[in-house]
């Protein structure tokens, strides 16, 4: 279906007005109306000429569009256009509640660490100004790597990337170039702060790549916009998992696999694991190309021991994994993320383990707000 500009700008006007249930846009039209109404009896009574009748109405006619349009853009900050692009590319014209369509997008969660004790510092006119700014810096880096932020969750940002036509290496591609980006946004916002007086503040990233379910819920009179699925779910626990794994951007084996060669990133297995409210265990990885040469070296020189020393963890060779692990300590002696595997070496060997167990292990997430 082609969709032209002004069907679409139609499309977003008559959702919003579906969606908020704009009573007052309505009733001021029926004031237009009424103030037309009377204009043109007056104007009769006084014959006037014709002609500045119909010049009076276009004119009203222009200032309803305008408003219409302003109204329109001032929604299109709750509901996010891409949103309706979609609807609009599946020939919706008009959203029901209950609308629901399948599509494969990259989800990216960003929130800020131990954001509770930043806040209990603030008043709250304080909290709202430094999670505005916050805000205002992050979102340019999602934007311009053709991204949309589909909710803001307390400090908790969730993007999506699904541009129409776009292919999965794409809109995977997009999502890791705009964590990438946020780092960079985050480390300037610091320099901001650090001028300001106040102490810096840090970000962790989830990024997973999947089928999702977009639609419409709500009731009678409330209608809002989601994105739900297994794949949101994944998305935001690898972002719980960044602080735990000392990561600033953890990303899963499936959106690594569907990224094009000529896009791929450096990147260095963290592990094998289940993450909550999903039963089949995941690979997790760490970007590296944010982080400087060096420190990218190092982490890099340690992979292939943490890749052996996680073989020997799933099949329970506990002390050949706990010798590879060891190595990869020394490789690594900067890096935390041997002395982590060893940590869960030493528990599993206290805990009974299933016949079937896979090797995967589940990881705490208390996640420090």
């Amino acid at each position: 279906m082609d969709v032209t500009n002004d069907t679409l700008m139609l499309i977003i006007a008559v959702t919003i007005l579906a969606i908020y249930g704009v009573v007052v846009t309505v009733l001021y039209l029926r004031q237009c109306d009424a103030a037309s109404t009377n204009a043109e009896a007056q104007t009769v009574g006084r014959q006037r000429p014709l002609a500045a009748s119909e010049q009076d109405k276009e004119r009203l006619f222009a200032q309803r569009a305008d408003d219409a349009l302003k109204l329109t853009n001032t929604f299109q900050k709750f509901i996010p256009r891409q949103f309706v692009d979609h609807f609009a590319k599946h020939g919706k014209t008009e959203l029901a509640l209950g609308y629901a369509d399948e599509d494969e997008v990259a989800i990216l969660f960003c929130d800020i660490r131990g954001f509770t004790g930043l806040s209990e510092k603030m008043v709250p006119q304080q909290l709202m100004s430094f999670l505005n700014s916050y805000f205002l810096r992050m979102n340019e880096p999602i934007h311009q790597n053709r991204g949309f932020i589909d909710k803001f969750i307390g400090d908790a940002i969730m993007a999506l990337f699904d541009h129409p036509g776009g292919s999965a290496s794409q809109k995977a591609t997009d999502a890791l170039n705009a964590a990438l980006d946020l780092r960079k946004a985050l480390a300037l916002y610091n320099e901001h702060r650090k001028k300001s007086g106040y102490e810096p503040v840090d970000i962790g990233i989830g990024i997973h790549f999947g089928p999702v379910i977009i639609g419409t819920v709500g009731s009678e009179d409330r209608m809002d916009t989601t994105v739900i699925g297994d794949s949101v779910n994944i998305a935001y626990r690898l972002e719980t998992l960044s602080p735990i794994y000392h990561a600033d951007i953890i990303v899963s084996a499936t959106t690594l696999d569907v990224i094009d060669s000529e896009n791929a990133r450096t990147t260095r297995l963290l592990d094998w694991v289940r993450v909550k409210g999903r039963q089949a265990p995941i690979e997790i990885y760490e970007v590296l190309n944010h982080l400087p040469d060096e420190q990218q070296q190092e982490k890099l020189a340690a992979d292939a021991a943490i890749r052996k020393g996680i073989e020997m963890r799933c099949k329970q060779q506990w002390q050949a994994a706990i010798d590879c692990f060891e190595q990869a300590r020394t490789l690594s002696p900067n890096d935390n993320l041997a002395s982590l595997h060893i940590d869960a070496i030493n528990q599993l060997q206290e805990t009974p383990l299933a016949g079937d167990w896979d090797g995967a292990i589940v990881v705490e997430t208390t996640h420090p707000r």
